[in-house]
């Protein structure tokens, strides 16, 4: 009821006004108004009569209508009047155009104007129509057929409406106070020109201490210094926009807005811990993974990305340190063989570095951080080392059975030095030539050798823990056979000769060489002589040929004898 009365009470001072003013409103002023002066005649063009026409009398001017009006009576709008009615009811008001006889009725008598609907100007914010004044008796219209213009007032009936329900941003941590984060934007469907139904004013109702909101603009802003995204990464904005440029009474809307910390290289990486311990067996192969360390760094991407490295220590030849990149991990490596009965302890400092530091940031400190690493090296129980890769031992062949012909030497390189017992690889030595001392791994010879048949013996020596035979090491042995005088030399072939018996003496008739299997180091030299038998009164001679390993003789013959002839030589060589 006192809204009903509040809109009735406007609309009779609104009306009230608009009378006035119609009223004391100069002559000029009034729609198509003639001075009293002016008559117009005119020709009509149907029958070319004479037309006398009357000086026009319409009272109106331009209407006003309050919108979403909801009284209990219909909405009184106005009246049309001309000052041809004499009040006799002989005149007829007729009312076309936007909304005639719908939304606006008109009493035909009277010409008083009614809205027979509420209305929204915010649907339609003004009407057009005409007006017409007929005379009943004769059907004709006294004054022209006039334009008019109903306009509908605003009210207040719009909340403000964010063009969004909910906003989304980021801004960096430790971002300056005062920084803009976003802007949003209410709208107000109410008249922008008449009154502040549409006077939009922000305000933050959720969000503070930490943004603040321009209220003209809508642009949000950091309220707060050094906000950490570590300590807190999102939050909840809520802005309010009011209408009537804020004030009691005002239509109101709200959005929210949630904004996001985006992250900064703000923080160096830290050990959680001074000190680590590991341990590695000394069998650890080069390459073998010991541990992982980790520094802490709360930023995220690639400002927590960290390089693991050793600064200094004296295992620094022996381990390495990686980085894992999906773990931002530190992965200890072993990088040598180690021995636990040369070093035992190993003392390490490792550093992780941030990979990309923020310059506005170094004056935190330095974005990096050292730890201190211990990796002790583990006994394992190991087999039998020889003192040499390999053993070479040469022989002369005619080295009597029994003879020790040389030793392998190894030891257990733990520290309990274990006792040690050799054996040969009987796989290797199929003929059982050789032969070896279990306590002192001396060689000796079990059969003859025999350089011309095998000149190289190649065998396998295994050296064995007596108090644990599972740790054993095998070492290869080469052995040279060398050579003795022991052969007598041999002619290369069977020769058989023919000479004819007009052969002139002088005349090479045959060349035979010889050979031995025996091997001096420079070689050897044969010498050639008839057997005594032929030597006497010889028809053949032998020659020295020289420039040869095998040394060369020629026959000659020197008269003539038989047909054929046989000779017998003696193939004699020395070193």
């Amino acid at each position: 009821l006192p809204e009903e009365l509040t809109y009735s009470f406007l609309t009779v001072f609104l009306w009230t006004c608009i009378f006035h003013m119609i009223h004391v409103m100069p002559s000029q002023k009034r729609t198509n108004k003639h001075s009293s002066s002016g008559r117009l005649t005119e020709l009509s063009e149907n029958d070319g009569k004479t037309l006398h026409r009357t000086k026009r009398g319409w009272m109106w001017n331009q209407f006003f209508l309050l919108e979403e009006y909801t009284g209990p009576d219909t909405q009184y709008v106005g009246k049309l009047h001309t000052d041809q009615d004499k009040g006799d009811g002989n005149l007829k008001y007729i009312l076309t155009g936007d909304g005639a006889g719908s939304l606006f009725i008109i009493d035909e008598n009277t010409g008083d104007i009614h809205a027979a609907k509420k209305l929204d100007r915010e649907e339609k914010s003004l009407y057009v129509l005409r007006a017409k004044a007929i005379d009943r008796k004769t059907g004709r219209q006294v004054e022209p057929e006039s334009e008019f213009i109903i306009k509908i007032h605003d009210i207040n009936d719009n909340e403000p409406k964010f063009t969004k329900d909910i906003y989304t941003a980021s801004i960096p941590e430790m971002s300056r106070v005062g920084t803009s984060v976003i802007q949003v934007t209410a709208t107000d469907a109410d008249d922008a020109n008449y009154g502040n139904s549409a006077k939009v004013v922000y305000s933050i109702l959720q969000g503070q201490p930490y943004f603040s909101v321009d209220p003209e603009t809508g642009v949000i802003k950091t309220a707060l210094p050094d906000m950490s995204r570590e300590n807190r990464e999102q939050y909840q904005v809520v802005i309010q926009a009011k209408d009537m440029g804020g004030q009691m009474g005002g239509l109101s809307g709200t959005t929210t807005v949630n904004i996001t910390l985006t992250d900064v290289n703000d923080n160096p990486p830290r050990f959680p811990q001074s000190t680590y311990q590991f341990s590695s067996p000394e069998s650890a192969p080069p390459g073998t993974r010991l541990g992982r360390i980790k520094a802490n760094d709360p930023d995220v991407g690639e400002n927590a990305e960290i390089q693991y490295s050793i600064s200094n220590g004296d295992g620094s030849d022996m381990f390495d340190i990686v980085t894992d990149k999906d773990t931002q991990e530190g992965i200890i490596i072993v990088k040598k063989q180690l021995d636990f009965e040369s070093k035992m302890l190993y003392t390490l400092r490792v550093e992780a570095t941030n990979m990309h530091p923020d310059p506005r940031f170094l004056q935190l400190g330095p974005f990096k951080d050292t730890a201190l690493l211990k990796i002790s090296v583990e006994d394992i129980d190991e087999p039998p080392v020889f003192s040499r890769p390999w053993y070479l031992i040469e022989v002369d062949e005619d080295v009597k059975e029994g003879s020790i012909i040389g030793q392998v030497v190894a030891q257990d390189p733990d520290r309990t030095k274990n006792a040690i017992k050799y054996s040969v690889d009987r796989h290797t030595d199929l003929d059982r030539v050789f032969n070896i001392y279990s306590g002192n791994g001396s060689l000796f010879i079990s059969k003859p050798l025999d350089r011309e048949e095998t000149p190289w013996h190649n065998i396998t020596i295994i050296a064995t823990e007596i108090n644990n035979p599972k740790q054993s090491s095998q070492i290869p042995v080469f052995i040279r056979i060398l050579d003795i005088n022991d052969h007598a030399p041999e002619f290369s072939k069977y020769y058989e000769t023919f000479v004819c018996e007009n052969a002139k003496a002088g005349q090479l008739i045959q060349t035979v060489s010889a050979v031995d299997k025996d091997e001096p180091p420079r070689g050897h030299r044969f010498f050639f002589e008839l057997v005594p038998e032929f030597a006497v009164h010889p028809n053949f001679s032998i020659v020295d040929n020289k420039g040869a390993r095998e040394k060369l003789w020629t026959i000659c013959h020197y008269y003539y004898s038989e047909e054929c002839a046989k000779i017998k030589i003696i193939l004699m060589s020395f070193k």
